[in-house]
């Protein structure tokens, strides 16, 4: 890795083929990024190191479930290790959890790649939404426990603040903005109106998003394909970086590279990018 600031960057890609078909190579062909992780691959390793080129050195957790989830890790050097355990043996082969340590200037940085189940309130796919938090909540709260410098992130599948979806009353009964859910982000950095909300709160992870932006409305990190949403800014924030407060002190720069038009997306997601100075 280059001695210089350590640019982190996620997205999911809704299908890393149909994204290369909508253009993400040029994306990412200019935006410099030393480690990318990636959700919803949706496809083989072989496509993926394929279409990424031969100076990535990458890391896929693919699902059993073919064509379906996925996550991977991208570099441009190697990690040192990588783990994809997360407790119950269903989602170690899920493809929704990376985890990989990588030397930067004599540090190791822990970065996960993680995609949490869609879920859907009232049925056994919300059941399985909550056994997987369950089980990211306790790998998190050892990671902050024993992980000086890490950083998880992805798609989350959960605004946790009314701040983080433009529609917050119409979907309080919905998946991805149910109370139970967003309890688990309480505990991760803290809930709105705590004293130290993402400042120590909870298992003491930061919300870098949160942190960049302030208490403002997003910025959003996807909208659905259909109407107006992209144009009219009817978004959701469930696009993250969290970090440990050691290295959410290193950061230089956060960004969302929201495209400039519906025509230029290639995912209904959009990337989050993070400069890291170690």
């Amino acid at each position: 890795m280059p001695s210089r600031p350590l640019r982190i960057a996620t997205v999911n890609v809704n299908g890393i083929r149909a994204a290369y078909r909508r253009g993400m190579a040029n994306w990412l062909d200019g935006r410099g990024v030393d480690i990318l992780a990636i959700q919803e691959v949706r496809a083989s390793t072989d496509d993926l190191t394929g279409l990424l080129g031969e100076e990535w050195d990458v890391l896929h957790d693919a699902a059993t479930a073919k064509g379906r989830a996925g996550v991977a890790l991208a570099s441009r050097g190697k990690a040192s290790i990588h783990r994809v355990e997360l407790g119950e043996e269903e989602f170690d082969t899920a493809g929704r959890w990376l985890e990989a340590d990588y030397e930067v200037d004599g540090s190791i940085v822990t970065v996960v790649s993680a995609y949490v189940p869609s879920g859907e309130a009232g049925t056994e796919k919300q059941v399985y939404k909550y056994r997987f938090l369950d089980a990211m909540d306790a790998r998190m709260k050892a990671l902050a426990e024993h992980d000086q410098l890490a950083v998880v992130m992805g798609d989350l599948n959960i605004g946790h603040r009314t701040l983080d979806i433009k529609n917050w009353k119409g979907n309080v009964k919905r998946a991805g903005f149910l109370p139970e859910e967003r309890a688990y982000l309480d505990r991760l950095m803290g809930a709105e109106g705590d004293e130290h909300y993402n400042a120590g709160a909870g298992y003491g992870w930061v919300d870098l998003g949160r942190r960049s932006a302030g208490e403002v409305d997003g910025p959003y990190t996807w909208w659905t394909w259909r109407g107006q949403a992209f144009d009219n800014d009817m978004g959701w924030r469930i696009d993250y970086q969290l970090a440990t407060p050691k290295l959410a002190a290193k950061v230089a720069d956060y960004t969302v590279d929201k495209a400039a038009t519906y025509d230029e997306r290639f995912s209904d997601h959009t990337p989050v990018v993070v400069d890291y100075t170690l």
